[in-house]
This record gives C-alpha cells, sequence and structure tokens, in this order.
C-alpha cells in the first residue's frame, strides 16, 4: 500500500471510529405539532416528523351512502358537506386502524372540495370544519395535522361534495436491548 493510500485508510478509521455512537433508544423522539397561535383553530401550521417513524399514505377517500332512498349519485344521497366528511373520517379511522393508526397519528391532510350548488357554487368551509373539528384538536383527539382545503372542478363521485386524503406518521418504538 502506497503511503497517500494508507494515510487515506488511516483517516477514515479514525473518523468511523470518532462518531458518536447513538442508541435507538437516545435517538427516539417525538413528532412535533405547532398550532396557529392564539387559535383553537383544527390545524397546526407546521408537524415534524423524526427519521425514526413509520409513514402511512391514505389515498383520496369519498363518503358512503348516507341515504339509499335518495337519488344515485346525488348529493342527497351522500349528504351535505358536514355529513360527507363525518363519513370520510369515519372511513378513514377504520382504514388506520388497520394498519394499527388512529386519527391521532394523522400529519398531513389534503381535502378536495367541489361547490356546493345550495352555496352558489362555492365550497362548504364552515361545514367542513363543523364536522372536521370533532376529529382533530378536539377534547377526545387533541392532535392537529396541517392541512390544505381546496375547491377543486369536480370529484370522480357524482354527488361528491369532499374527498379528503391523509399522511399518518407513528413514531417506532425503542428497540429492546438484551440484558
Amino acid at each position: 500500500m502506497h503511503a497517500h493510500s494508507r494515510k487515506i485508510a488511516q483517516l477514515f478509521a479514525f473518523a468511523l471510529t470518532s462518531l458518536p455512537i447513538v442508541s435507538p433508544i437516545a435517538q427516539a423522539e417525538e413528532i412535533k405539532r405547532t398550532g396557529v397561535p392564539g387559535s383553537t383553530f383544527p390545524i397546526s401550521t407546521t408537524v415534524s416528523v423524526p427519521a425514526n417513524s413509520r409513514i402511512t399514505f391514505f389515498s383520496g377517500t369519498l363518503a358512503e351512502v348516507s341515504n339509499p332512498d335518495a337519488p344515485k349519485g346525488s348529493i342527497e344521497a351522500y349528504g351535505d358537506t358536514k355529513t360527507q366528511t363525518i363519513s370520510v373520517l369515519k372511513r378513514l379511522e377504520k382504514l388506520m386502524a388497520a394498519e394499527g393508526l388512529t386519527l391521532g397519528d394523522v400529519v398531513k391532510v389534503n381535502v378536495f372540495m367541489v361547490g356546493d350548488p345550495k352555496l352558489d357554487g362555492k365550497m362548504d368551509f364552515a361545514g367542513l370544519n363543523a364536522a372536521y373539528s370533532q376529529y382533530f384538536g378536539s377534547e377526545a383527539q387533541p392532535n392537529k395535522p396541517v392541512r390544505t382545503a381546496l375547491q377543486v372542478a369536480a370529484l370522480p363521485m357524482a354527488g361528491g361534495l369532499v374527498e379528503i386524503e391523509a399522511t399518518a406518521a407513528k413514531v417506532a418504538p425503542p428497540l429492546k436491548t438484551k440484558k
């Protein structure tokens, strides 16, 4: 080995032995949420997810029929924005439970809404928040994800007013050490 190569190998070995060795227990961090200052609005302005977390993405979810007697594919069949939002969040809750998660683990929500004909084609933001605040930032479930809510031209379901996609994260439990 040339002197130059030997010196590089020695520096590399020194660098590796100089790195701090941190156990997974010492690295355990929590998901950090920053709420809207001075507000009870059910969203966070930021959510930080540490590297030792499992992140799960949930596809856009639509409401289930709430009134089977209403015409198929109508708003009346699925309900108003509040009713549809509750339905969607209940469906997401079940999907998350199957993954070992809860709505308390949600860190990001995207809400897609079409205009409500009863509101001159504007999205029913008040109806969304009336339902949403029952599931996020409540006494029963105080965690608040970051959220984007926007109006779109259409959803893939006739009669649908709301579609929600979510991202959940859960900090991995510390590895058990052998005694």
